[in-house]
């Protein structure tokens, strides 16, 4: 095999730096991220993959996005719970007002009208109206205390809670995928930079077989055609160089978006290296982790319990509620106020609603088996991922495999012809064709590493073995 192939190790193991990813991941996953905190790249690093998605996972505004989200979830059960303990407020009023009299008149507070006291009112509004005006001062204290209502508060916090449990498995969800999405475009820069070098090599060789091809020519050794075609040769390696440099620049922007350093990213290096290993479990043992560890599982899950627990706090509006009252006022015009107390219990029942309970016990009800319809659906599609992306891996290794024969039998058949070219028993069509082959193969090689990685981080994905593996449960 020509010199140089060396670049592309043929490991049956993942490298120390792979094998170290998920492990660095786990300590990403630990530390609190706090939301307006980006972190950026350093000049000249060596990004591994372990710190990509770090990085991603600390900048994302996805990532952010999401947990914000599960935090104000978590927040509204302290709401919901609020509701077990004593409900204390107060009051203070002053009111400067006219004390005419109303006789016996009857009316409903519109909520703004002051509740008027005392033996003058009972008079005759015949009476003359004065427009003096006398002090009026109150100030109290009262508390409320819950004490049963057959399940709609208990209902309300347990409902809150699986809503939070909820939204944080969406948030998870949100990091598995952009877990997912790092990894691709860190391999896909990877091979990108790879390629760049399989044509890089490819013009310098053709360049020194185009400069002695003109040697050659010129000492009439060979016709000029050679000359011709090596040049030919050498455009159309600089063409590939050419894409091939483009495709890196393009998978580095894509990079840096995932990890949120756009648009002033430094310049970087990625030092990971494309491999492979054999694969291990088969696909129901992958499916089986994957019901275990998928968020979005246990999204509906939580959403499901979320839903029964809905139906428990509608259902308590067929049964009253009790709550504990106490209260204490001062009133009066002037001073000492006339001091009152209260204590006591107070029942409401809905006794008639329009039928809106059993309305609302039906909506809940519809809307639990709608989650269970999901669910069933989900698990659907996780199979569906977890197969295709298992089958995926296994052609993703043949593959290798075949592109490994390939490249080796490409390599000798270019030793051969260029031996021959040499020896003056081939001719520079044959060289060029032998070294045209050579280049397709091993930049097919390392697509072939590209798609096999790509398979292992989707079906990694498909399981939700990357959270599983960084800790975060």
């Amino acid at each position: 095999m020509p010199e140089g192939h060396s670049e592309y190790p043929r490991m049956h193991v993942l490298s120390s730096r792979t094998a170290l990813v998920m492990v660095g991941m786990v300590a990403v996953l630990a530390v609190p991220r706090v939301a307006t905190a980006f972190e950026n790249l350093q000049s000249g690093e060596k990004l591994t993959l372990n710190h990509a998605i770090e990085l991603t996972l600390r900048n994302h505004p996805r990532g952010m996005e999401m947990r914000s989200i599960a935090a104000a979830a978590h927040e509204r059960v302290g709401e919901a719970n609020s509701a077990l303990l004593p409900q204390v407020y107060g009051a203070a009023e002053y009111l400067r007002s006219t004390d005419n009299p109303i006789g016996n008149t009857t009316y409903l507070n519109p909520g703004f009208v002051p509740r008027i006291t005392g033996t003058l009112h009972g008079g005759t509004p015949e009476a003359g109206q004065s427009f003096s005006t006398t002090d009026n001062f109150l100030g109290g204290v009262g508390v409320q205390q819950y004490l049963f209502d057959f399940g709609r508060v208990r209902g309300r916090i347990e409902k809150r809670t699986a809503e939070a449990e909820a939204a944080a498995d969406e948030s998870r969800m949100a990091d598995l995928d952009l877990i997912y999405e790092v990894t691709q475009r860190y391999f896909a820069l990877l091979a990108a930079a790879q390629k760049e070098k399989v044509f890089e090599k490819a013009v310098q060789q053709r360049t020194e077989q185009q400069h002695a091809a003109q040697v050659k020519a010129a000492a009439a050794l060979t016709s000029g055609i050679d000359v011709l075609t090596a040049k030919a040769a050498l455009a159309r390696a600089r063409t590939d160089l050419l894409e091939a440099s483009n495709e890196k620049a393009v998978s580095r922007v894509a990079l840096d978006n995932s990890m949120a350093v756009s648009p002033d990213a430094p310049s970087y290096e990625v030092v990971d290296v494309l491999t492979y290993q054999p694969i291990a479990g088969d696909v129901r043992s992958y499916f089986q982790s994957a019901t275990k560890l998928r968020p979005d599982l246990q999204t509906l899950e939580a959403e499901a319990r979320a839903a029964g627990a809905q139906i428990a706090e509608v259902r308590s509006d067929f049964w009253p509620t009790f709550q504990a009252v106490a209260g204490y006022s001062a009133m009066g015009t002037g001073l000492p106020a006339a001091n009152n107390f209260n204590a006591g219990i107070v029942v409401t029942w809905p006794i008639f609603n329009g039928f809106l309970t059993e309305h609302e016990v039906a909506e809940a009800r519809a809307r639990r088996d709608a989650i269970r319809y999901s669910l069933a659906d989900l698990e659907l599609r996780i199979w569906l991922e977890v197969k295709t992306a298992y089958l995926e891996l296994q052609t993703g290794l043949q593959a290798i495999r075949q592109a490994e024969e390939t490249l080796a039998a490409s390599s000798g058949q270019l030793e051969l012809a260029d031996k021959r070219y040499n020896a003056g028993l081939g001719n520079i069509i044959e060289l060029t064709d032998a070294e045209r082959f050579y280049i397709q193969d091993d930049a097919a090689y390392v697509d072939a590493l590209y798609a096999y990685s790509v398979a292992k981080a989707k079906l990694d994905r498909a399981t939700g073995a990357s959270l599983a593996q960084a800790g975060q449960r």
